[in-house]
């Protein structure tokens, strides 16, 4: 199962701050992030980056995107 946090609407540091939390308080191995712009899709990955977690997939349909990133 996979936390889902969705940023979507929200400017940065939002939904970096967003994900930082999901990564304290969910157990989960797998996270769904939710973000519409590209500063937000590059400062979330770069967050995850720094946490030791892995971009595995980034999915852009319109104007959103949709990044899962997997704990290591």
């Amino acid at each position: 199962m996979a936390t889902t946090v969705d940023a979507r609407g929200l400017s940065c540091p939002q939904p970096v701050l967003m994900f930082m939390n999901a990564i304290k308080t969910s157990a989960d191995r797998e996270l769904i992030v939710l973000v519409d712009t590209d500063a937000s899709m590059e400062n979330v990955s770069r967050a995850a980056e720094s946490k030791n977690c892995t971009v595995k997939d980034i999915n852009r349909k319109d104007d959103e995107y949709r990044l899962t990133i997997t704990r290591n």
